[in-house]
């Protein structure tokens, strides 16, 4: 069974996530089993985020599995299992447990992202080159003069 459902809001994490309302296609099977509906298949997301060494946008798209077992009502074993309530299967618990444990910790723009300069905030991806002249800690200012006079 194929679908195209809206993705729900806060699906992902502060640095990236899937944007509400955007489109997520499924691509289910459902099978009655003897406890319930067995739930299997895929979900395919769009991602908006940030690098999170140089703040530059990212967007990208991502394939996640699911698979869940819906309980028919008075079989499920414990409070947390997944029922079916009346014909309905709510999948939304299981999408988002599903997407959001697949997104990157740590997303790149790409994979030798060079970052931000941390003195003067410059992109170093647009320049590697960028250097400052060495800074000398202040605490070791009255040291450097001493050393510079002794040689």
């Amino acid at each position: 069974m194929s679908r195209t459902a809206e993705a729900p809001e806060d699906l992902g994490i502060g640095v990236i996530g899937v944007p509400k309302g955007s489109p997520i296609a499924l691509e289910l099977r459902l099978e009655a089993v003897g406890e319930g509906v067995l739930v299997t298949g895929t979900a395919v997301v769009e991602l908006a985020g940030e690098c999170t060494r140089c703040l530059r946008p990212i967007s990208d798209s991502s394939e996640v599995d699911i698979q869940e077992l819906y309980y028919y009502p008075g079989n499920a074993p414990d409070d947390e299992a997944a029922r079916i309530e009346g014909e309905r299967i709510d999948l939304e618990p299981v999408i988002r447990d599903a997407v959001v444990l697949d997104l990157p910790f740590t997303p790149l723009c790409t994979d030798d992202c060079l970052g931000i300069c941390p003195t003067c905030g410059a992109d170093l991806n647009d320049d590697p080159d960028h250097d400052h002249t060495e800074q000398v800690d202040p605490r070791w200012g009255d040291l450097q003069q001493w050393s510079a006079t002794t040689e």
